[in-house]
């Protein structure tokens, strides 16, 4: 992995922050070690720049890859919309038709806006619900991105965003007149919700929330969000950017029985090509109108026609089923070879993106060295699976076998009390981190 690592290190003096993704940042898996560059990638398999061939069994181009690296299917599709012009004066016939599938998939909406990114797009949902309540404070559950809507949580106590994924993520350079506009509550504490509701009653514009991410509703949390929100006339939007077409057809809150005001795809929706949707009830949506939201990458063919053969193939194929297996079986493999090994680990997550931490003290040094140890055995891993319909069980198999290998080095290590020697750099970051 000379190669990628070499680039990398030329990269983080000309690239500020060393990618453009924090978590593709190689720190963040295994520092000075991680291939760091792709030169192809097919199904779940991924070569580097020296020819080293990986089997993906961390995240999937992080959530974006749902099908699989370079599906044959829709890059048929993609290939033909490039060859046919993928931007003109005109707009692309297939932006009409993916607002018409998306609206029908989801009966509850009727009108849908494009973008390019999850977070761009949970920006312009900000700004439709700021537009249509003529309010300004939003209380949000969950990770939602980089915008200084988001952030400006952190303006008034730097830790508000610790809880929502990523912890550490610094407010520098949004505007401190953002202060009091923005106030997180955690999944599943009413308590809290409720409480902000009551203390800022009159002033909120919108309720962001992640309809699902690392643990299921408990009992009337997601009926009384909404209860709540229709009694105090304030836009409910879900953000479906991670938890879309994981679960079910379309968003997880169909699932769940939860019918928001809007809501938001992105990643799953394009598998790897860049698309995002906002959709949401008519009389939300128009309010769009009175505000200025265009440009001109959101017109531009490729992610219309990326996500239409992405939902054609989805349902064809009932792939929420096969991550749900997938899922399920890595999920249960961890806590198996765990209980062999007598290692001590958590389990969470749903099983499309399930997670686990090992339990013990300097977890991301276990962390580091169980990425080092998969790595050595060909995977790209870490506590985290994002699966695909590319993972196969004989993948789920091979990568089992791995980690049973791993986690009994790392058992044996902890009784030596040696883990953190046999690490061959640094440990890994778990949140932001300004790189020097």
């Amino acid at each position: 992995m000379a190669k990628g690592q070499e680039l990398y290190k030329k990269a983080k003096k000309i690239i500020p922050g060393g990618t453009q993704l924090l978590s593709k940042r190689p720190e963040m898996f295994l520092p000075e070690q991680w291939p760091a560059y792709y030169k192809k990638a097919k199904g779940c398999r991924v070569w580097d720049l020296d020819g080293n061939e990986y089997t993906d069994m961390s995240y999937m181009g992080i959530g974006a890859c749902v099908i699989g690296y370079a599906d044959t299917d829709i890059n048929k599709k993609v290939k033909e919309a490039i060859d046919n012009g993928s931007m003109t004066t005109l707009n692309s016939y297939e932006e009409q038709q993916l607002a018409e599938r998306l609206v029908k998939l989801h009966p509850w909406s009727e009108m849908a806006r494009f973008a390019r990114t999850g977070g761009e797009a949970m920006s312009i949902a900000v700004r439709i619900a700021r537009a249509k309540t003529g309010k300004d404070i939003i209380l949000f559950c969950g990770y939602h991105g980089w915008s200084d809507w988001y952030l400006a949580a952190n303006l008034s106590a730097d830790s508000a965003l610790d809880g929502h994924l990523m912890p550490g993520l610094s407010p520098a350079g949004v505007p401190r007149a953002l202060k009091g506009t923005a106030f997180p509550f955690a999944y599943n504490d009413l308590k809290t919700f409720e409480k902000l509701v009551a203390k800022y009653q009159g002033k909120i514009a919108a309720v962001v929330l992640e309809p699902i991410r690392n643990f299921y509703p408990e009992g009337d949390f997601l009926d009384t969000v909404r209860e709540v929100t229709k009694k105090e006339k304030i836009v409910l939007i879900a953000d479906e950017v991670s938890s879309g077409f994981r679960i079910a057809v379309g968003g997880a809150h169909k699932e769940l029985k939860l019918e928001p005001d809007m809501a938001v795809f992105s990643k799953a929706l394009g598998n790897g090509f860049p698309i995002s949707a906002i959709i949401g009830k008519e009389e939300v949506m128009t309010a769009a109108q009175d505000s200025f939201i265009s440009s001109t990458a959101w017109t531009e063919r490729v992610g219309f026609v990326a996500a239409l053969a992405m939902i054609e193939k989805f349902e064809k194929n009932n792939v929420h089923r096969h991550l749900q297996k997938m899922g399920k079986l890595v999920q249960e493999g961890w806590g198996k070879m765990a209980a062999k090994n007598g290692l001590k680990i958590k389990l969470s997550g749903i099983y499309p993106l399930g997670h686990f931490d090992f339990e013990y003290d300097k977890p991301l040094v276990f962390k580091t060295l169980f990425t080092q140890l998969m790595l050595e055995r060909g995977f790209l891993a870490t506590t985290a699976f994002y699966a695909s319909f590319a993972h196969k069980e004989a993948d789920v198999k091979r990568y089992l076998k791995a980690v049973d290998a791993s986690f009994s080095i790392i058992a044996k290590a902890v009784k030596e009390n040696k883990v953190e020697s046999l690490l061959k750099g640094p440990a890994c970051h778990s949140g932001f981190y300004r790189l020097t």
